[in-house]
């Protein structure tokens, strides 16, 4: 589904990413892990096409995306959720949604499947983004990412501020999301995470940055063997 070979990342003269590779399979939950600063938002960035790559490629279903600009990754097929959420606060949830089909044909309908997944939305669906609480804004967050019905969904850090029974709701969700996805297909899911429990509860593969390479990954099976929480926790 998603491959990233080779990349390399500046930042003003700064060495960000370092041959980094990585690939996100249909049905999978790929779970980056690292401490703060390693450089996995600029990863994530990078495979959007929000910041350019100095070197590498990225290939999405096959196809070479390296050059496209971010809406026409979206348009492919990738669903992203920002760090912080980053929803339009003054529009309504039912706006914030509409803004997620921003890729697909004027008339489009929000798929009735995210209001099941998400019943909350359904009951706020006129309330400004900006009214919600912070579970109830990730939830939009991730809801947004998924109105186009991509085939690729990428989260940075989800749990980050979030009370612990949506954390739960959020893991639930992450993972039917790749067994099923919105119409039966299943979807292949990039999760960048903090929280070490809530990371390998999900994780189906890892790989771990530090200083903007990557020093570990594999299968879920493998991370304690591997010592993965020490890694990230140091």
């Amino acid at each position: 589904m998603l491959q990233a070979k080779n990349i390399h990342q500046y930042y003003s003269g700064s060495h960000i990413l370092r041959d980094v590779s990585a690939s996100a399979s249909a049905g999978r939950i790929t779970v980056l892990l690292g401490r703060n600063g390693v450089g996995k938002t600029t990863l994530l960035k990078s495979l959007m096409g929000l910041v350019p790559i100095k070197s590498g490629e990225v290939l999405f279903d096959g196809r070479n995306i390296t050059k496209l600009a971010p809406y026409e990754r979206a348009r492919a097929g990738i669903g992203y959720v920002p760090q912080g959420r980053e929803i339009f606060a003054r529009l309504t949830v039912e706006e914030n949604l509409r803004m997620g089909l921003a890729t697909l044909p004027g008339g489009t309908p929000i798929p009735p499947q995210l209001f099941e997944l998400f019943p909350v939305l359904k009951q706020m669906l006129h309330r400004r983004g900006g009214d919600l609480s912070g579970g109830q804004q990730q939830q939009l967050a991730i809801a947004r990412a998924l109105a186009a019905g991509p085939k690729l969904l990428i989260l940075d850090e989800p749990t980050e501020g979030i009370q612990p029974n949506i954390i739960k709701d959020i893991g639930r969700i992450i993972r039917q999301l790749a067994d099923q996805g919105l119409n039966g297909q299943r979807m292949a899911v990039l999760l960048c995470e903090q929280y070490y429990d809530f990371a390998e509860e999900l994780a189906d593969d890892y790989l771990v940055l530090e200083r903007g390479a990557v020093i570990s990954q594999g299968t879920r099976s493998e991370m304690v063997a591997k010592g993965v929480r020490q890694i990230v926790s140091i």
